[in-house]
């Protein structure tokens, strides 16, 4: 067996595999209620062969939307909603399945994507959005109101209360979202946080709101579940975030009991300049593995099998995070198995389609 398809505990979960399908927002949700769209996607993708299935950033208030489409967990609606979901992801598939909270901040009131991706007009039900300082995201966009402690305070425990819903709906592990420029990234970067107070400034007081939403959290949340953070490796920008504070945030999480991180980056600011190329993200998670010692999951273009089994082998990352390779292909956990000469586990309703009994399956992937 290959070091790909090997089992990992991550707190005081275990996973079949190394492979976790990433969060990836669908858009498509109705007042934070999810539906029957998000119920086939993942089905679907709970029966990919992933060990790990992590829902997409499931918002946990209104005005944390990125769009009027996103997915909550803020009301008994929204839950049940979820937890019809995560029941029947269960009746079909073994794998370990998490949630990922997020707030936007200031990237929120904003068009899907396929709408535009811009902030939303005053006739497209454009909110008030938040922030650590009131900057705009960019020109065009919304100024957020700048956070007061009453409105920190009300952040956190929004995180909290989704927190327990979560437990009540039994997911195996919560990630809680502090990248891609959302409200948590935004306190950790100083190129979204302008303020003098003691949440401003030095990286100790920039880090000091997402960590105080973390214990939060954690003192919600069993320690026999997975709890675990997006992290930036990046800001992409010269004199920004970059690894070594990622290193000491990874440091300061760990020390409060996290479980695992996933090392992302980008998204702060729109004319970041990123070098995408395949596993362009994956040396930000290895400089936080090699420094720190915590479990830690790569992302950034893994698209293909023996590039997955390479990051995992060579030590640069314990798991991988694959998003986009798996809406274009839900069974790339089953074909990067064969490809590796492993076996995972297959429904038994589709075993009449593996190579060994269905001799075209070799023809179609090569192996």
């Amino acid at each position: 067996m290959g070091k790909l398809f090997s089992p990992l505990t991550i707190g005081g979960m275990r996973i079949e595999n190394r492979v976790q399908v990433s969060p990836m927002c669908q858009y498509s949700a109705h007042d934070g209620v999810t539906n029957d769209w998000h119920l086939q996607h993942l089905m679907g993708l709970a029966l990919s062969g992933a060990g790990w299935l992590t829902f997409e950033a499931t918002h946990v208030s209104p005005e944390g939307r990125i769009t009027h489409g996103c997915a909550g967990l803020w009301s008994d609606a929204s839950e049940a909603a979820l937890k019809r979901i995560v029941d029947a992801c269960r009746s079909v598939a073994p794998c370990k399945l998490g949630v990922q909270l997020a707030h936007a901040g200031r990237k929120g009131s904003a068009q899907r994507p396929w709408e535009g991706r811009s902030a939303l007009a005053a006739s497209e039900g454009a909110w008030q959005t938040l922030a650590p300082s009131a900057v705009a995201l960019a020109a065009g966009w919304h100024v957020p109101s700048a956070l007061d402690a009453r409105g920190m305070a009300g952040v956190r425990d929004a995180f909290v209360a989704s927190a327990r819903r979560a437990l009540r709906i039994g997911f195996d592990s919560i990630e809680i979202h502090s990248a891609h420029g959302y409200l948590l990234n935004e306190f950790l970067s100083p190129l979204a946080n302008r303020r003098t107070d003691r949440y401003g400034g030095s990286l100790e007081n920039r880090m000091r709101f997402a960590l105080e939403v973390f214990e939060a959290v954690r003192a919600a949340w069993p320690r026999e579940r997975a709890l675990g953070v997006r992290i930036p490796g990046t800001d992409y920008v010269e004199g920004a975030w970059g690894p070594d504070d990622a290193i000491a945030y990874a440091r300061e999480l760990r020390s409060r009991g996290c479980d695992f991180v996933t090392v992302s980056g980008g998204g702060v600011v729109l004319d970041a300049k990123v070098p995408v190329s395949p596993g362009y993200q994956v040396p930000y998670a290895q400089a936080v593995k090699e420094a720190t010692g915590m479990v830690t999951g790569a992302v950034g273009l893994i698209t293909e099998a023996r590039q997955a089994e390479a990051i995992v082998v060579e030590g640069r990352a314990d798991y991988v995070a694959i998003a986009r390779a798996f809406l274009f292909n839900p069974r790339w956990a089953w074909h990067a198995a064969l490809e590796l000469g492993d076996e995972i586990r297959f429904a038994p309703q589709y075993a009449r389609c593996h190579p060994s009994v269905w001799l075209p399956a070799r023809d179609l992937l090569g192996v």
